[in-house]
């Protein structure tokens, strides 16, 4: 007779048997209803609507929405790609999302069908797909994207509203800097009988953006085509957050109109700085006596059990895993004891701040270093692979019920080296603290250890302006997640920059 913990092996083997293409969607008739069964009731798989599931982990609670949103554009991509083949396209707004590479699972997309009828998929956490069909206006040409039909970027910004640019004006800034040669655009806007209307728009737009010669040219070639053309501003922010940027990477676009366009924000809020103390050993002092609430604080926040004795016996040395197999099979004793390493080279950093150094350069040297020494004690237990040590992750990761989701692995580079160019060039301390500890967690370029790294790198760039080290309660740890959420999700930095003040005032206080 076949044990129970075989049974779900077997199962578990056809599942990944049929990991394919649209990784984590799996179709009921893709597998036995024997494996289905078992895979639901161990938690291995989720269902999303009838007939259609998503791997999950067993870990999660009922309502954790973490699979789904991991889950959520390759269940599009399977369920599109195997119930219309190519015949389907998602719709204007859709496509312009996905080029841009947009980081936040929508409430809804639309799709547009060449046959059946129009019908809403209302799928988990309060997302939904409205499906229609339009085969006399179905576009004649399409992309892949994302393995999801998608109208080509020029045609989506020649069709594309006004309301757009009011509503998703980093998208429509990253968009339009994504197409080099306004050559592009004008091949769709002279097609058939023109499109004055979307010409206009453009050419306002380009020219808001700094992009004169382009506009210039929109405007030229539409009346030598005998369309005499009106420009009209379609952005409703005050000006642009890219300016004549010469980036390509759309996700280092991301990150730089996130910076540029949030500053002043972080400025409104955050008291002036008191400035770089004329004794740097009193600051590192202070910074000392905070060690032990920073650490049992940033590492309950990350879900261990620390203890004030297991902070101070790992501070005093009193740790070793090589001989205490207590100690190394202990995950919290570990995290406590690469909190502790990490720390002391976070404060060789601050020396080097505190002298004067620009802060942005000393972080990018030193990141690694941080992060090294944070799981070194778990690479030396065996727990943690010791190629993780090598630098950012390899693969996806996703942030627990967040409908963000961070950058993939082929953009860390790129959107790394614009992060550490931004904080060098900041001139206030206060944006670099905010913006550096909340982008570092945008991007999550590490495999674990992200929020403890971004509050390394946030105290760091408060150092640098004199600012005290500032720590997190564990507390407000809701309000902090909701803060991170609200830039993150919805673009707004107001509510965390004014957590980390109320934070910054709460020690000051205690």
């Amino acid at each position: 007779m076949t044990k129970p913990n075989e049974k779900l092996a077997e199962a578990l083997k056809a599942l990944k048997k049929i990991q394919g293409k649209y990784s984590g969607v799996v179709e009921s008739r893709d597998l036995k209803d024997a494996h289905r069964i078992i895979l639901l009731d161990e938690g291995f798989l989720r269902q999303v609507m009838k007939g259609w599931y998503v791997c999950s982990s067993p870990r999660d609670k009922g309502g954790d929405s973490t699979a789904w949103y991991a889950c959520f554009w390759s269940f599009l991509a399977g369920y599109l790609n195997k119930r219309f083949g190519k015949q389907y396209c998602l719709n204007v707004e859709a496509s312009i999302l996905l080029h841009t590479h947009s980081t936040v699972i929508p409430r809804q997309i639309t799709v547009m069908t060449k046959k059946g009828g129009t019908s809403v998929l209302n799928l988990p956490h309060d997302t939904s797909v409205l499906l229609y069909a339009d085969n006399k206006n179905f576009p004649a040409t399409r992309t892949e994207t994302n393995n999801l039909q998608v109208i080509p970027l020029a045609e989506a910004l020649c069709s594309i509203g006004p309301r757009f640019f009011k509503n998703h004006p980093r998208e429509a800034e990253i968009a339009l800097r994504l197409v080099r040669d306004p050559g592009d655009l004008l091949k769709v806007l002279l097609d058939g009988d023109g499109m004055p209307s979307a010409a206009a728009r453009l050419a306002g737009a380009l020219r808001f953006m700094g992009r004169d010669l382009d506009a210039d040219r929109i405007v030229d070639t539409m009346r030598r085509a005998k369309q005499n053309i009106h420009e009209t501003n379609p952005f409703e922010i005050p000006k642009p957050t890219l300016g004549n940027s010469r980036e390509r990477s759309p996700y280092a676009m991301r990150i730089e109109s996130m910076w540029l366009g949030w500053r002043e924000d972080v400025l409104s809020i955050f008291p002036s700085p008191p400035g770089l103390p004329m004794t740097p050993e009193n600051y590192l002092t202070q910074v000392d006596e905070r060690y032990v609430a920073d650490a049992y604080n940033s590492l309950s926040i990350e879900g261990y059990q620390v203890t004030d004795e297991l902070i101070e016996r790992v501070a005093k040395g009193d740790w070793s895993p090589d001989e205490d197999e207590r100690d190394k099979n202990n995950r919290d004793v570990l995290a406590a004891r690469g909190y502790f390493q990490a720390f002391q080279a976070v404060k060789t950093s601050l020396s080097a701040i505190l002298s004067g150094e620009n802060a942005g350069e000393i972080a990018r040297r030193a990141h690694h270093q941080w992060y090294g020494e944070l799981f070194a004690p778990s690479v030396t237990a065996g727990i943690v692979a010791t190629h993780q040590l090598a630098g950012y992750r390899s693969g996806p990761i996703y942030i627990r019920n967040s409908m963000h989701t961070p950058l993939p692995r082929e953009a860390l580079t790129d959107a790394m080296e614009m992060l550490f160019n931004l904080i060098a060039q900041e001139p206030e301390a206060a944006v670099r603290a905010v913006l550096a500890h909340h982008l570092f967690v945008f991007i999550h370029p590490y495999f674990d250890g992200n929020g403890r790294m971004g509050r390394f790198l946030m105290n760091s760039m408060l150092a640098s302006g004199g600012y005290p080290w500032t720590i997190i309660r564990m507390q407000s740890r809701s309000q902090y997640m909701r803060a991170l959420e609200s830039a993150s999700v919805d673009g707004d930095i107001k509510p965390f920059a004014q957590f980390i003040v109320q934070e910054m005032h709460a020690w000051e206080a205690a």
